[in-house]
């Protein structure tokens, strides 16, 4: 197939250090392409793939100092995608709902990669009701009913990204993610502290949250029993998760995923979860982890997870999040999608009505590839 990704221009794809959405489309792609595709990818200029790649801005917005207003680089990449859109059986979104009104005419799936419960979102989908999506969780779909989702892909990762750690870890506790309110590293940090074990923090700290770190978080790191160790890269993060005697993740939110989670069970380590969001689909109960619902039901069952095996936590992240079974899941959807009618309309794409002829012979030749 010719498929489009539509990666945020945040970060590159892959992200230099944290980026959730656009590590899993930087997954996403190259698994699309080892699978036989034709992948082209819109995403920042610095972002490194196999994918034939269409620069929107020459580097990740958020490593560039110049860059005050994210929208108009937004804009100029999807008119870029617009320009070509149908060079592609499908389109495939990774940016939220900017791109929805002007695409209704092409094969396009979105992929929701945030939360979805916040009122301001609910009269969106009330009017894009009829437009396909993805969800990355059954429980993120939940707050929105009147929107069409096609389907639940879970993330996954390539069975190669981490070496797991199968034999005898470190001594401490890990939490891995972003520094805010919602994941509870000062959570973290109790449990931790009162178990008697070391901790290490690797965090990112957005400028939106400086002042919880500094007035929450900063505080409480006066021992050496709790280590921040700041942002860490992809090779950084194997040895980090894999030396851990476990992950824990005390969510606070309703979290669309957690990437993290399956991170940690790739490197062979254990995770305590808190339960909330995502987080009963993606732990298998006794296996890769436990859900607890309190800081004391954490503490009492802690031990159990420090004890399960690691060659089984691996096991399992295997046979349900590789990026081979993402990529699969999703050209399903996507031929389906696919053998959607299209109707050329000239006050969608910039296209002359001399050119319409050509424009509606593109779109014949493409029903006919796609079959």
């Amino acid at each position: 197939m010719k498929i489009a990704q539509v990666a945020p221009l945040f970060e590159s794809v892959p992200p230099q250090l944290y980026g959730g959405t656009e590590r899993v489309v930087s997954y996403l792609t190259e698994e699309l392409v080892r699978q036989g595709h034709e992948v082209t990818l819109f995403a920042s200029g610095d972002s490194i793939t196999t994918a034939n790649l269409v620069s929107c801005c020459p580097r990740a917005l958020r490593l560039d100092g110049g860059v005050r207003d994210a929208i108009p680089h937004l804009m100029v990449m999807l008119d870029k995608v617009r320009e070509r859109a149908l060079d592609f059986d499908v389109v495939h979104f990774h940016v939220d709902y900017f791109h929805l009104p002007f695409f209704r005419d092409v094969p396009m799936l979105t992929t929701l990669h945030g939360r979805q419960d916040l009122a301001d979102h609910m009269p969106f989908y009330h009017r894009f009701h009829d437009l396909p999506f993805v969800s990355i969780s059954d429980a993120q779909r939940k707050p929105l009913p009147q929107a069409k989702f096609v389907a639940t892909v879970y993330h996954g990762l390539p069975l190669d990204l981490h070496a797991p750690n199968l034999g005898p870890p470190g001594n401490y506790l890990a939490f891995l993610g972003r520094v805010s309110p919602e994941k509870r590293p000062d959570r973290a940090i109790a449990i931790a502290r009162a178990a008697g074990m070391p901790l290490k923090i690797a965090a990112k700290v957005d400028k939106a949250d400086e002042d919880y770190f500094h007035g929450v978080i900063e505080p409480l790191l006066d021992g050496a029993d709790v280590e921040f160790v700041g942002e860490i890269n992809e090779r950084i993060k194997t040895e980090f998760l894999g030396q851990a005697k476990a992950l824990l993740f005390p969510i606070d939110w309703p979290e669309p995923f957690g990437l993290v989670m399956i991170e940690a069970m790739a490197c062979g380590t254990p995770v305590l979860a808190f339960k909330s969001g995502s987080v009963p689909e993606i732990i298998d109960e006794g296996v890769t982890g436990r859900v607890v619902c309190s800081t004391e039901e954490a503490l009492k069952v802690l031990p159990d997870v420090l004890a399960l095996d690691r060659s089984a936590v691996r096991q399992r992240f295997e046979e349900r999040f590789s990026s081979a079974r993402m990529a699969s899941d999703y050209v399903e959807v996507y031929r389906a999608i696919a053998t959607r009618v299209i109707r050329p309309d000239p006050s969608i794409y910039r296209t002359s009505l001399t050119g319409m002829p050509s424009f509606i012979a593109a779109a014949e030749e493409r029903r006919q590839r796609i079959g």
